[in-house]
């Protein structure tokens, strides 16, 4: 688990990211912010799409960068919206676990920044496990 200043650093670096959110649709711009154990972050925002099925969430494009850049080793993701609270949906909790059950999730509700491991928050998930039959 991360200490509470690398929790808070992360936090406002997907602040950072939120900020080049491209989001005319929704006007609801998020910022995702993953950390590695190489200790490298990737920050990014989401991007939508009049095609509203093309939209890709900030969650799934910071994982998408570090591993194009071959840091495949998920330590910490935070995610954040200027509109306040915000968890991962669905499809992002289930592209997370995808790398690690343990990958800690730091995210904001009711003002509060909360943090679980990802298996937390997608119990019972389809994993590659799933698939050794």
């Amino acid at each position: 688990m991360l200490s509470d200043e690398e929790k808070n650093l992360l936090f406002q670096e997907a602040a950072k990211a939120s900020k080049n959110s491209y989001s005319p649709y929704s006007n609801y711009p998020v910022g995702a912010s993953v950390i590695t154990d190489s200790g490298k972050i990737y920050s990014a925002c989401n991007v939508e799409n009049a095609s509203y099925s093309l939209t890709i969430c900030a969650e799934r494009v910071a994982i998408s960068k570090a591993i194009a850049d071959g840091d495949c080793n998920l330590k910490a993701i935070a995610i954040f919206s200027p509109h306040g609270d915000l968890s991962p949906c669905g499809a992002c909790r289930q592209f997370i676990i995808e790398f690690g059950k343990e990958i800690e999730t730091i995210y904001q509700i009711n003002g509060t920044l909360k943090s679980k491991k990802i298996q937390e928050l997608i119990p019972d998930s389809f994993t590659t496990e799933n698939l050794q039959w």
